[in-house]
């Protein structure tokens, strides 16, 4: 079964277990696809309202925009763990002889990339996601500005996240190009993620 076809408690269950995945990479797509679903709902209870009218076109487009974040967010839950489970299929490889033992070294390196690779689309993804929540601001339902900040710290945690388990996997890979790039691209996400999210909990803080 799909994680994300699990009921919540199930869900909760199984990440709080000693299996070792779902771990921190599917729980930050998870946070992140909770704040693009707030922003969906933020949407929809300003499109149609007369006291909004003049920003219906654009919510409309949020509401759409955010939906297909929140896809590709949920998707994302499963898509980690199934890198995660890449990695750990190389331990089962055989290792008696030389030829064995490169193979795996060579298998390992190319899973430990594909588990980089996961959280670090995470965090594109996040980030996007947070520059819609920002179109939102100031056009949309002010009863619900605080889900919008809500949603904006549930992207930033996801966004944080995300990056600790790119962290994580890049310790780990020999290819010293590799490392340097997702390192030095992962930062720059980071930080204009993390800027953004803040300045729309500190709109939000003005708003309610």
């Amino acid at each position: 079964m799909k994680l994300v076809d699990m009921q919540i408690t199930e869900f909760m269950q199984t990440l709080g277990s000693d299996a070792p995945a779902p771990g921190g990479g599917s729980a930050a797509a998870l946070s992140a696809s909770m704040g693009a679903s707030l922003v969906m709902m933020v949407a929809q209870l300003t499109i149609g309202k007369k006291k909004y009218a003049e920003y219906d076109a654009e919510m409309k487009e949020v509401l759409k925009d955010a939906t297909d974040a929140q896809d590709w967010l949920l998707k994302a839950i499963d898509k980690d763990t199934e890198a995660f489970n890449d990695v750990s299929a190389v331990f089962s490889m055989p290792k008696e002889t030389d030829e064995d033992k490169a193979k795996r070294r060579e298998a390992m390196q190319v899973a430990l990339k594909g588990a980089a690779k996961s959280p670090y689309s995470m965090m594109e993804a996040m980030l996007e996601m947070l520059r819609i929540t920002d179109r939102a601001i100031g056009k949309s339902n002010t009863n619900a500005a605080s889900d919008l900040g809500v949603a904006a710290l549930s992207l930033k945690s996801g966004l944080q996240s995300a990056w600790l388990n790119v962290l994580i996997n890049l310790s780990s890979i020999k290819d010293e190009e590799f490392v340097k790039e997702y390192r030095t691209e992962g930062e720059v996400i980071l930080k204009e993620g993390c800027a953004l999210a803040d300045k729309i909990y500190e709109e939000i803080l003005e708003i309610v």
